[in-house]
């Protein structure tokens, strides 16, 4: 992967990095050379990003040739944005108030150098602005007002000008370094094709993989050629470098997670989740309209609003459930059996949604999980439900969960009907990764839940095809790559 330093005048520039081509602006945009050349990486140092400033234009040519600029403009357009400012100000105020305690001036400088700080005590600072904001050379102004205490007013790019001679060997020091991590490693240039982000967050109380099938993950997507790597919910600036992000934690629409999938697919990446799957598969009021338009089989439902919540007990019967149209992993649904546990469940539900959904209760041993990508199935599970539970997951009330046990087959044991109604039910979402829940309850399967992210966890989902499920959903990444290149170089 060349790696290309673009600045407005070579002749005058001071910081020469191993490994790193200083390119002229003029003859970034302008000769053939470097619009035909491949998978370049673009960091862009010109002095302005202003609009149709020969800055962003390198930016905006970098990302139309698939250079995957830093900054991309995306990032240029955030560090415009008061509002961008102040959310981010609200996002790092205990950091800032710890970095910047001692300091007894009304405003200060923050000085980032690919995030890095020349005093040592600023680093953690410099190096969350730069995974907001990503840019080579930034400056952050902070004032310090007497009531709230430190708060980010305006960040933005500084020129090679503007840094002081003094600092330049430290600035060399740092994008020595940078460069010098595996992510731009000669070794990982010669055989990667792709750069894939995996947005994984330890910090999610119930990501949608654990650890080790992230590193699964991660060995079957290197094993086909890609750059693969693990970012979190801090790296949202840098999302514009990759070619694919694959979400594995709980994704919902208040949520980054969809702000991340938001992004990566307005850069032109392959993304999954993609944001209409996550739009429509986590609000179940949706999920139960569409259901029934297509005549697939569900438990009976109601949508309920205010005026209607003396109708679920004579349509469905008790007991009944009832679910908020946002809910995950079993929180937000809830049994009742009695019209007082309705008319209670449905009153606290609908002081936060218009709408929530009941459902008549379809007791069964287990629900089947039958996986599926690109609409193909491709694994299936039994989820048992919890010892003296009604459903897989037992919320105790510190919210501690309890598992059932689980099952899982070959996809050509799991039963026709079964793996037919998921395949039919996920097509209407989309082409993504799903999982999609079902009860067989004789001859009838109801459709339960459409998953946009299902769990896949090692020793669980893999059991069967183990190290071959990694690498089927990785090669759906592989496959639309190809195509989305092919298509660029026809």
């Amino acid at each position: 992967m060349p790696i290309l330093m673009v600045v407005n005048n070579p002749q005058d520039w001071p910081l020469h990095v191993p490994g790193v081509e200083v390119v002229a602006a003029r003859a970034y945009l302008t000769e053939t050379a470097y619009a035909n050349l491949r998978g370049a990486k673009v960091f862009n140092c010109c002095r302005s990003y202003r609009y149709q400033s020969v800055g962003y234009y390198v930016s905006l040519l970098a990302a139309a040739r698939g250079h995957k600029p830093v900054p991309n403009l995306a990032t240029i357009q955030d560090m415009k944005s008061p509002a961008i400012v102040r959310l981010t100000s609200e996002e790092i105020e205990e950091l800032t108030q710890k970095s910047l305690a001692d300091i007894k001036s009304p405003g200060f400088q923050l000085s980032i150098y690919f995030g890095r700080n020349l005093a040592r005590k600023h680093d953690r600072l410099a190096g969350q602005l730069f995974k907001l904001f990503h840019a080579p050379f930034l400056r952050a102004h902070f004032e310090n007002d007497p009531k709230e205490g430190w708060r980010l007013q305006k960040i933005g790019p500084i020129s090679e000008r503007e840094i002081p001679a003094s600092h330049h060997p430290f600035v060399i020091e740092v994008a020595t370094e940078y460069f010098a991590n595996r992510r731009f490693s000669v070794g990982r240039r010669e055989r990667s094709r792709y750069d894939l982000a995996i947005l994984f967050d330890t910090r999610t109380p119930s990501p949608a993989s654990d650890e080790t099938a992230v590193r699964r993950f991660i060995r079957a997507a290197e094993n086909l050629g890609f750059h693969a790597e693990t970012i979190g919910r801090d790296d949202f600036s840098s999302v514009g470098e990759y070619d694919a992000l694959f979400i594995r934690d709980t994704t919902n629409v208040n949520h980054y997670t969809y702000r991340f999938a938001q992004r990566a697919h307005a850069e032109g990446l392959v993304v999954i989740d993609d944001p209409e799957s996550i739009l429509k598969c986590t609000n179940k009021v949706y999920l139960a309209e569409i259901l029934n338009r297509h005549n697939i089989l569900a438990p009976k439902t109601l949508i309920v609003h205010k005026d209607n919540v003396g109708e679920i007990v004579p349509q469905l019967g008790l007991p009944c459930i009832l679910k908020a149209p946002d809910s995950s992993f079993s929180a937000g649904v809830k049994k009742a059996d009695t019209e007082a546990e309705v008319a209670q469940l449905a009153e606290d539900m609908l002081d936060k949604s218009d709408l929530v959904l009941a459902q008549a209760f379809v007791p069964t041993e287990f629900d089947w999980r039958i996986g599926i990508i690109d609409r193909r199935a491709i694994y299936a599970c039994k989820y048992f439900m919890a010892r003296k539970h009604w459903q897989i997951i037992h919320r105790d009330e510190q919210q501690q969960a309890r598992y059932g046990k689980w099952e899982t087959l070959p996809i050509e044991l799991a039963p026709p009907a079964v793996v037919r109604t998921a395949l039919k039910a996920a097509n209407l979402i989309g082409d993504g990764l799903y999982g999609v829940d079902l009860k067989q309850v004789g001859k009838e399967v109801y459709v339960i839940e459409i998953n946009d992210n299902p769990s896949l966890d090692s020793g669980v989902e893999d059991q069967v095809l183990k190290n071959e499920l990694y690498r089927r959903i990785m090669e759906v990444f592989l496959q639309r790559l190809e195509r989305r290149r092919q298509g660029l170089e026809r």
